[in-house]
């Protein structure tokens, strides 16, 4: 198809956030049946590369159900080193108080965030609902979710050593205006990590990928899911018209941040990018 010919995907802040509230209640059970599970190892994979520290304060935007934000805390979590001052290691009583509820964005930016390990935030309130769930019932602390646009964070500048995304930078309708957020409340020395389907460069496998890519997974999704905003449609079509691989690097070069590499995972069907804040 020519570029004349092709459709710009519809990424207005409105549209999206139908699309994943009518489908959050089965959006976990459909990632993993239609990446045959090998999502989970995609976001392990993360977050070993990552490497969070028990220290550090992390923030997950476009969280979706939270699962990369509580994977992110697990490790945090298994990390020996003592926290770095005070203001990290309050009482955990009220840092579980805090994590309770989902916080608006008038009431995050009301939040000096002393205690709360992982911050998980987007804006899609069904989304989220679902993520706090998996909060409780694995019985989570210092881990909260925040109703918010990733273009508009309601975070102080600098305020986290570690900012991931997954899967969800894609659904932003300026990704070099959200890369510069996630930029700006970044610490100094600290990096962003991005996680996002890329569509493999080996041959045969590129063509194979994309016929399930454009004419499987869509059937499938739209099966399992049957929502009025096809959504599994548009997962395609957010995929191809993205920046990939040295595209998306040279935009987070823009945004702030230095030494970008990306590593492809299985045979480059998903991508992780890392930068550091300049």
């Amino acid at each position: 198809m020519s570029n004349s010919q092709t459709v710009v995907v519809d990424k207005s802040g409105h549209k999206v956030r139908q699309m994943f509230a009518e489908i959050a209640p089965k959006y976990d059970l459909m990632n993993h049946v239609l990446s045959m599970n090998v999502d989970r190892w995609w976001r392990w994979r993360t977050v070993a590369r990552l490497a969070p520290q028990s220290d550090w304060q992390v923030l997950d935007v476009c969280t979706g159900t939270g699962d990369l934000a509580l994977a992110l805390l697990k490790k945090m979590k298994a990390s020996a080193k003592q926290p770095r001052n005070q203001s990290t290691s309050i009482a955990g009583s009220e840092t579980e108080q805090l994590g309770k509820r989902i916080l608006s964005s008038d009431e995050a930016r009301q939040q000096s965030w002393s205690g709360v390990q992982v911050v998980a935030s987007d804006f899609c309130r069904p989304m989220l609902e679902i993520g706090q769930k998996k909060a409780e019932r694995q019985n989570v602390s210092r881990l909260q979710f925040v109703e918010a646009d990733s273009l508009q964070l309601p975070f102080p500048s600098e305020q986290f050593d570690l900012v991931t995304v997954a899967f969800g930078l894609r659904n932003v309708s300026d990704t070099l205006g959200g890369l510069q957020e996630m930029a700006r409340v970044t610490r100094t020395g600290g990096r962003v990590g991005v996680l996002e389907f890329t569509m493999p460069r080996v041959w045969p496998l590129s063509s194979l990928y994309r016929f399930y890519f454009l004419r499987v997974l869509p059937r499938i999704g739209q099966w399992f899911a049957k929502n009025r905003s096809e959504a599994y449609s548009y997962l395609p079509e957010s995929v191809g018209q993205f920046p990939q691989y040295e595209q998306l690097s040279a935009l987070m070069n823009e945004a702030g941040l230095n030494d970008v590499k990306f590593y492809p995972m299985t045979l480059g069907l998903a991508t992780l990018y890392v930068g550091t804040k300049a």
